[in-house]
C-alpha cells in the first residue's frame, strides 16, 4: 500500500466529509493533497490538479502565494489570538482602514467573524434588532431570492432556497418570503440579460406590496446566484431592488462573499450596479483563501441604533470567538497589498475575455451544451438533453458528476454543480492554464455525452 492509499483507509475510518454522500466515497475516494503552487495542487503521488473552482471559490490568488505566506509568517510571532471585546490590535484597524478605500459607499463600520454563513447570521440579526430598535418591531421576516444560498447554519439556511440544502430542516427554520429570482437562461420574458429591462422584477414588486410591512431585510447574491448554477443576472435588477427597499423602508443585505475582490471583474459585484447596501458580507476571498475570517459590514445609520448606554439594552450582544483574528486579518492586509502594487484586476479582466471566448470556440456548438455565460473569470456551462426546449437533466443521471470523474482522472477539478459545469479559478490564471482547463473539459464532455 502505498502513501496515497495508506491515508485514503486512514481519512475515510474518521473523517465526514463536508457535502458529500459519503458512499460515493466507495466509489471515488477522497484524494489526499500534499501541496499548492499557484493554480495547482499536487497529491501524495505527486499527480497534478488543476483547480479551477478556486477550492470552493476562496483561493483567490493562488494556492502558497508568497507574499501571503510572509504576511501570516511575520504576524505568527508577534499575536495568534487575543479576545475582540474591550481589547483590539493593529491588523484589524489597518485592515477596516484599507476596506474603506474599496467597499461601495456608506458602509463604515465592521462586525468580524470567522466564516460567511456566520456572517450572513450576523446581518440576519443586525437588521432585526435594528428595525425593532428604531420603531419598527412588526418588521420581523426576510426576504430571499428562489434558489438562494447563503450558507448552512439555521438562519442562513432560512434566508435559502435550494431543497439540495435546506428541506430536511423545514420544521426548524424560519418562515421567510421567497421571490422569484431571475433566470435568464430560461427567461419567461423571451428577453436576454444584455438587454433586458428586468421585466422579471414585477415579481419582487408583487412581494413588497404584500409583505414590506412586515419585512425587515432583503438578501440577495448580487449578480450570480453561485449554488443555484452561476445564475447571472443583469445590473439593472439591483438598481431597481435598492430603489425599492428604501420606498418601503427594508434593509437591503448584499451577500458579497463570493462575489467580492474581483470575482466578478470589479472589486465587488455591487459596483456594477452603482448602488450601495446597507449591509454587506463578504468572506471567501477576503484572505485569499487562507484563514477563516468573514465581516459584516454596516452604515453609521444602523450602528447608531445600537450606541446608548448598556443598560438600555441596545448593544449588539453577538460575538464569535475567532472574530478579528489576527492571523486572518495579516492574510487579508497581504492580499489588499497584492491589489494595490500589482495590476490584478487588469490582468483578470484580459484572461476573462481570453477564458470566455476559448470556452465558446470549444463547446457552444455541442449539442448539448445550451448556455455558456460568464461575468468576470466566473464561466458556467449550462448542459442539457435538449438545446431547443432548454430541458434539465434528470438529478438522477448526475451527468455533471460524471464529467468531474473523468476531469479528475485528467487533473482538472471541475466540481459541478447539478449538470452546470463552472470555471471560477484564482485571479492570477494564465493562459496555458486556461487552455489546458479547457482542452480538459471540452474532452470529458464529449466522453461523456458524445461528439458534437
Amino acid at each position: 500500500m502505498n502513501i496515497q492509499q495508506d491515508l485514503v483507509q486512514r481519512d475515510l475510518k474518521y473523517i465526514w466529509h463536508p457535502c458529500s454522500q459519503m458512499k460515493d466515497y466507495e466509489e471515488l475516494q477522497p484524494i489526499v493533497i500534499d501541496r499548492g503552487e499557484g493554480v495547482f495542487l499536487y497529491d501524495k503521488n505527486g499527480k497534478e490538479y488543476l483547480d479551477i473552482v478556486s477550492s470552493w471559490w476562496c483561493n483567490l490568488l493562488g494556492h502558497c502565494n508568497p507574499k501571503i505566506n510572509e504576511g501570516i509568517k511575520n504576524q505568527l510571532d508577534k499575536l495568534e489570538h487575543v479576545i475582540f471585546a474591550n481589547f483590539s490590535h493593529e491588523p484589524a484597524i489597518t485592515l477596516c482602514e484599507q476596506l474603506m478605500e474599496i467597499i461601495p459607499k456608506g458602509l463604515t463600520k465592521f462586525n468580524f467573524s470567522d466564516n460567511g454563513s456566520a456572517s450572513v447570521e450576523c446581518a440576519l440579526k443586525m437588521a432585526f434588532q435594528y428595525q425593532y430598535q428604531t420603531g419598527h418591531p412588526e418588521k420581523k421576516k426576510f426576504m430571499c431570492f428562489s434558489d438562494a444560498y447563503h450558507g448552512e447554519t439555521i438562519g442562513a439556511l432560512s434566508v435559502g432556497c435550494l431543497d439540495l440544502y435546506a428541506k430536511i430542516y423545514q420544521p426548524m427554520l424560519m418562515s421567510t418570503i421567497h421571490i422569484q429570482a431571475p433566470d435568464c437562461y430560461r427567461c419567461p420574458y423571451g428577453k436576454c440579460r444584455d438587454c433586458c429591462n428586468a421585466e422579471c422584477f414585477e415579481y419582487a414588486e408583487k412581494a413588497f406590496e404584500q409583505y414590506a410591512e412586515e419585512t425587515c431585510a432583503m438578501i440577495v447574491e448580487p449578480l450570480l446566484q453561485g449554488s443555484a448554477g452561476m445564475r447571472i443576472y443583469p445590473p439593472i435588477y439591483l438598481k431597481k431592488l435598492r430603489e425599492l427597499c428604501d420606498k418601503y423602508n427594508v434593509l437591503l443585505i448584499a451577500d458579497e462573499i463570493a462575489t467580492g475582490f474581483g470575482r466578478t471583474g470589479k472589486m465587488f459585484a455591487f459596483s456594477h450596479a452603482d448602488v450601495n447596501p446597507d449591509i454587506m458580507c463578504i468572506s471567501k476571498g477576503l484572505t485569499g483563501g487562507y484563514m477563516p475570517m468573514a465581516i459584516t459590514i454596516t452604515t453609521d445609520e444602523i450602528y447608531n441604533a445600537f450606541y446608548a448606554d448598556y443598560n438600555e439594552g441596545k448593544a449588539f450582544m453577538h460575538s464569535h470567538t475567532y472574530s478579528g483574528n489576527p492571523l486572518g486579518c495579516s492574510a487579508a492586509l497581504a492580499v489588499q497589498k497584492i491589489f494595490r502594487e500589482e495590476p490584478i484586476l487588469e490582468n483578470a479582466s484580459k484572461r476573462a475575455v481570453y477564458l470566455n471566448k476559448k470556452l465558446n470556440d470549444a463547446l457552444v456548438g455541442h449539442k448539448n451544451v445550451g448556455e455558456i455565460r460568464h461575468i468576470g473569470l466566473i464561466n458556467a456551462i449550462e448542459l442539457t438533453p435538449d438545446k431547443k426546449a432548454k430541458a434539465e437533466y434528470p438529478s438522477e443521471q448526475r451527468i455533471g458528476y460524471q464529467i468531474y470523474k473523468k476531469a479528475l482522472e485528467k487533473g482538472l477539478i471541475l466540481r459541478p454543480l447539478g449538470n452546470v459545469l463552472y470555471f471560477n479559478p484564482p485571479l492570477i490564471i494564465n493562459e496555458q492554464e486556461i487552455d489546458k482547463a479547457v482542452s480538459v473539459c471540452r474532452e470529458c464532455v464529449i466522453e461523456v455525452l458524445g461528439g458534437d
